[in-house]
């Protein structure tokens, strides 16, 4: 992205052309049809909203492409909020409704030009306006409508926000029914959201404190501390993710749980709500799910080629039991979801007993358990049997019971796929034992268990190659052997803007895969210990976890601190 300064001639070169609407560009540039433009037209009518606002907030177009698209049609260069400037400049009489309204936020003003960031910029009447305001010409530039919208929150805080903190009364419920209903209050919580997802969050966590609401983000599996909320938005900010997730404001002793769906950026968030009380108010974690970024296919996951081929052939057999471990957060869930989206075709039934359901898969009938009734994993496993499904993902196997279904399951012609919390492949034969199956059955039904962990990958732009320490290697086992100079070589993150300076961006996943053939059917027949089996599983070929995380870590794809992070050898 080039700076701000280099912006102003393109900006006076090519001003927006005031002939040209912004229905006309969604036509033309985003390949909306008119059915849904039509759409739009009457939302705006009814509602007062201005149309860019419309379209994304229904989701016709997402944020930027709506900015590509207007850039095309104009001309005008597209700017990040990087370039916003840290304070407003200085401009007599414009008021902050009217830029709110209109998404316009000036971006520097020196008594010749003002330029300003647009989320519409065909937008004549606003230009004309705070044009007259400031008495000088205006340059043009397009933005993202969530960055203005921040930026105008920073930039133009209001006296009314102001007093709404001052006047939060938390023990007044009905005045904490009315303040979750204010402007300020749904802003602030739909600005939390939306930067979470645009940093790429995982999960938002709100903890009160004596003197602040405290925010963090997990952003690539670690916790990062994001600017807090003054106390007296406490309990409006609170209260107000409870009523959007359809919870009991009123219930401040117990935990809740709940879920919502709104639209951010022109996708639509699911989003897992939980609470709990706390000596200071509620603590909320606030699980992001967005199926945008859900990756079904086993290459972006993780998988080597020759990992995929073996997971697949297990995946392909008629009936048995496919178990994933690893522990909470390891990705267990979405590495199913991508052997369903592989088992899914019109000649299959599948189905899914989950707890809770995390994304909805086409062509599968999904299930969420609800133990307050009963509806448990093993009676919902029971039930499903009687649906003539070919294949059966169990959430996991928590006990004796759904281990004992599923297995009969399996011996009667079905797939079964669950999860086991185990930290490794072996692990999980000895687990299942442990909960009461027998040996000759199990020896006679498992088809293959793949442990996983998720590691942070490393930032493409600006990682380093670097020669690793010997002893480092020593303890991954890789200081000696052929190519000793090429397994020195690794690489460390740096931090640039596209990580935005974490030397990080997303994660994958390490892996350990055991494919239960004849030798290890005779071990579980026995009893065999967890190290038997593992042992008798490296002899056969299939690697550990740290050995699939070192190679990803010479690949450049990860670090040697994430693999010793997640992974130990015995």
């Amino acid at each position: 992205m080039p700076p701000l300064a280099d912006h102003a001639d393109a900006a006076k070169a090519s001003p927006a052309p005031a002939s040209s609407g912004l229905a006309d560009v969604l036509r033309r540039e985003a390949s909306l049809s008119d059915e849904a433009l039509s759409r739009a037209i009457l939302v705006e009518t009814e509602t007062g909203e201005t149309l860019d606002k419309v379209a994304t907030r229904l989701g016709l177009v997402s944020e930027d492409a709506l900015a590509q698209a207007l850039g095309r049609a104009t001309g005008l260069p597209l700017i990040d909020a990087v370039h916003f400037p840290d304070a407003a400049p200085a401009i007599a009489d414009v008021s902050t409704a009217f830029l709110r309204d209109r998404r316009i936020v000036p971006l520097s003003f020196d008594g010749s030009y003002l330029r300003v960031a647009m989320a519409n910029p065909l937008d004549d009447e606003a230009v004309a306006g705070i044009g007259f305001a400031a008495g000088c010409p205006v340059l043009r530039t397009i933005a993202r409508g969530g960055d203005i919208d921040a930026a105008i929150d920073r930039l133009y805080r209001t006296e009314t926000e102001e007093g709404v903190e001052d006047e939060v009364d938390e023990a007044d419920l009905e005045h904490l029914k009315d303040l979750v209903s204010d402007a300020p209050v749904i802003r602030a919580v739909n600005r939390l959201i939306a930067d979470a997802v645009d940093a790429k969050a995982s999960d938002i966590h709100l903890e009160p404190t004596d003197d602040r609401l405290a925010v963090r983000f997990r952003i690539d599996g670690v916790l990062r501390e994001m600017s807090p909320k003054p106390a007296a938005m406490r309990a409006p900010i609170v209260s107000r993710i409870k009523v959007m997730a359809n919870l009991n404001i009123a219930e401040r002793r117990l935990p809740q749980d709940g879920r919502l769906r709104l639209t951010v950026r022109g996708h639509e968030i699911d989003l897992r709500v939980a609470t709990a009380p706390s000596i200071h108010g509620e603590s909320v974690v606030m699980r992001i799910l967005d199926k945008s970024n859900l990756a079904l296919d086993p290459k972006t996951l993780g998988f080597d080629a020759d990992l995929e081929a073996q997971f697949l052939d297990a995946l392909s057999q008629p009936h048995g039991i496919m178990l994933v471990t690893g522990p909470t957060g390891s990705g267990k869930t979405t590495t199913l979801y991508a052997a369903l989206a592989h088992l899914n075709s019109h000649e299959r039934k599948l189905t899914t007993i989950e707890d809770p359901i995390e994304y909805r898969l086409p062509g599968v009938v999904q299930s969420q358990v609800n133990p307050t009734i009963g509806y448990t994993f093993s009676s919902a496993l029971r039930s499903f049997l009687r649906q003539d499904p070919d294949v059966m993902m169990v959430g996991e196997i928590r006990d004796t019971e759904t281990a004992q279904i599923a297995v009969q399951a399996a011996l009667t012609g079905h797939m079964i796929l669950s999860t086991l919390h185990t930290n490794t492949a072996a692990g999980a034969v000895t687990r299942l034992l442990d909960m009461g199956v027998e040996p000759f059955l199990l020896s006679s039904v498992l088809t293959g268990v793949l442990a996983q962990r998720l590691v942070r990958r490393l930032c493409p732009h600006c990682r380093e190659p670097f020669k690793a320490d010997k002893s480092v290697l020593a303890r991954l086992g890789v200081a000696k052997g052929d190519g000793e100079d090429g397994w020195r070589t690794f690489y460390r993150p740096v931090g640039c803007p596209e990580c935005r300076n974490s030397g990080y961006s997303g994660r994958m996943a390490v892996f350990e895969f055991i494919r239960i053939d004849a030798d290890l059917s005779q071990l579980i027949l026995h009893r065999a210990d967890t190290r038997k089996i593992a042992q008798a599983a490296a002899k056969a070929g299939f690697g550990t976890l740290r050995s699939d995380g070192v190679d990803k870590a010479r690949r450049g794809l990860t670090t040697l601190e994430e693999v010793l992070r997640v992974s130990s050898e015995d």
